[in-house]
């Protein structure tokens, strides 16, 4: 179920949310504004509940921290090069310039991978610690959060075509 406990692993995850996100709210891409008022709602909803809670999990829950090796470590693996693909997407559209088509774009055939890999990199995090909860957190943002993005990429080509 999840020990209690600090997770240096789970605040470590939140920065690399976090830091990005803040530099992007000075630079979001123009167009970014109109889209915002059609959001739907209960997207919405379930992306900031989900927001709160893995926020909430990912600091609480010990089960994060790194652990003697063992064949749960690979779950630990994969959720960090999640994070790193994410960081990586975030690198790509800082240094492009902050476009809307960087920003809803696919990276290596992972389609809005600014919502995507967050999600699955918290998800494998829950897996690896045992803590169904975050699992069940993550998949909640996960449908908010992919959602809206993907709203939002198909309001672009709506507008393109």
């Amino acid at each position: 179920m999840g020990t209690f406990g600090f997770s240096y692993v789970g605040l470590i995850y939140l920065l690399c949310l976090f830091i990005p996100n803040a530099f992007w709210a000075r630079n979001r891409p123009r167009g970014y504004t109109e889209l915002v008022p059609s959001e739907n709602k209960v997207l919405l909803a379930f992306e900031r509940v989900g927001q709160i809670l893995v926020t909430t999990f990912a600091l609480v829950f010990r089960n994060f921290n790194v652990q003697p090796f063992s064949s749960w470590s690979w779950w630990l693996v994969a959720s960090i090069l999640a994070m790193a693909l994410y960081l990586a997407c975030w690198i790509r559209y800082f240094r492009d310039g902050p476009t809307l088509g960087l920003f809803y774009g696919s990276f290596l055939g992972i389609p809005v991978p600014l919502a995507s890999l967050p999600v699955l990199a918290f998800v494998l995090l829950g897996i690896y610690g045992r803590v169904w909860w975050m699992v069940a957190a993550a998949l909640v943002l996960g449908i908010g959060h992919i959602g809206i993005h993907l709203q939002h990429r198909g309001a672009l080509k709506n507008t393109c075509s």
